[in-house]
């Protein structure tokens, strides 16, 4: 398969996975994980992204805290990484046999929702990832025929459009993702997968409230993000992007304010990516959630932001998600540390679960 990693990637792709890196500058992310911009309107949307979804390592259906589930099913719209094509049954059978390829079926990823407290409905997907030709063109084909099927709106898609709108309540989202990795040749993404993030914002924007970039981008594995990602979330927020939330790095990394834009680098794992036997810093994950003013003076404006942070317990052959603050003894210790590393301005006004349509006050 013809990827585009270069080589100091793939040289440094194993020691990151046994050992997350916190190497970076934590004082140059200045904005807490929770910040109320303006004061909170009287009237929102709220939407709750999380990281990558996928079957890998889980045999069995995850178990997710009560208090995690609200968060979700009180948001309207929740957004994620569709991390594995959504197949009946897979194309690459060893490579997947072995968790080299990914791929998940229709009713797990049903169960999965289920039990997360996730609508159908309410959900996008990102399809602009490297594992999206996993199963090949006909298993990413399945795949946005299958999340139509389900109700779920995807997005990353060439043939979808480069800017998808959909609507919650009064506001107009307009979702962009797009993928800086491939794990096949550039040929084979081109004209599926959404790679190019220069231009596209500007087709289809007009009476769009709310510009979102879903990117799959960064280093895995690595907590702070690298000058060039930071320089692209720059770039988009003055193309008019107000949220991004990304992928890939398998690990938590901070917010950044850019302006009236709000940068969540990435968000870890929702479910079940890399290895069963994954190093604990990896097992740690956050639902970025966003209160955005539907008032015609501050319409498509963000107002508020915070992220709940969970961790993924292993149990046999699934996963339970638990909000860190359930976390006990060492692991909570070693848990709290690594945050604090990664959010040392703002890590402990986080600590509480938000439920429902609390405010983020």
């Amino acid at each position: 398969m013809a990827s585009n990693y270069p080589l100091s990637y793939k040289l440094t792709w194993l020691p990151r996975l046994l050992k997350p890196s916190l190497r970076g500058d934590a004082g140059a992310f200045a904005p807490p994980a929770q910040a109320l911009l303006r004061p909170m309107p009287a009237s929102t949307v709220r939407i709750a992204f999380v990281g990558d979804i996928s079957a890998v390592a889980n045999r069995g259906l995850p178990v997710v805290d009560p208090a995690l589930a609200a968060i979700l099913s009180g948001a309207d719209l929740i957004v994620g990484n569709c991390e594995s094509p959504v197949v009946r049954r897979p194309a690459a059978k060893v490579g997947t046999r072995l968790g080299l390829r990914h791929a998940m079926t229709r009713s797990f990823l049903e169960g999965a929702l289920e039990a997360a407290g996730v609508e159908a409905r309410k959900l996008v997907l990102s399809l602009a990832n490297n594992h999206a030709l996993d199963q090949g063109v006909e298993g990413f084909d399945e795949t946005i025929a299958t999340l139509l099927e389900m109700g779920i709106r995807p997005i990353g898609a060439v043939a979808r459009g480069a800017l998808v709108r959909i609507e919650a309540g009064p506001l107009t989202v307009g979702f962009a993702a797009f993928t800086q990795w491939r794990n096949a040749s550039r040929e084979a993404f081109s004209g599926r997968v959404a790679m190019d993030p220069d231009g596209w914002l500007e087709v289809g924007r007009a009476g769009v409230d709310l510009l979102v970039a879903v990117p799959h981008w960064e280093r895995e594995f690595r907590h702070f993000p690298q000058a060039e990602t930071r320089e692209m979330a720059r770039r988009l927020a003055s193309q008019g992007v107000g949220l991004i939330a990304g992928h890939h790095a398998h690990v938590v990394q901070p917010v950044e304010r850019i302006g009236d834009a709000v940068a969540a680098y990435g968000l870890g794992d929702f479910l079940g990516t890399v290895f069963a036997r994954q190093p604990w810093p990896g097992r740690i994950g956050a639902i970025f959630v966003a209160d955005i003013s539907t008032e015609p003076e501050m319409l498509g404006k963000v107002a508020a932001y915070r992220m709940q942070f969970f961790y993924r317990l292993r149990e046999g052959q699934r996963e339970r998600l638990l909000p860190t603050e359930a976390l006990g003894g060492a692991l909570r210790n070693k848990v709290d540390a690594r945050l604090a590393a990664i959010f040392p301005a703002g890590f402990e006004v986080s600590r509480s679960a938000v439920s429902g349509r609390q405010s983020l006050r």
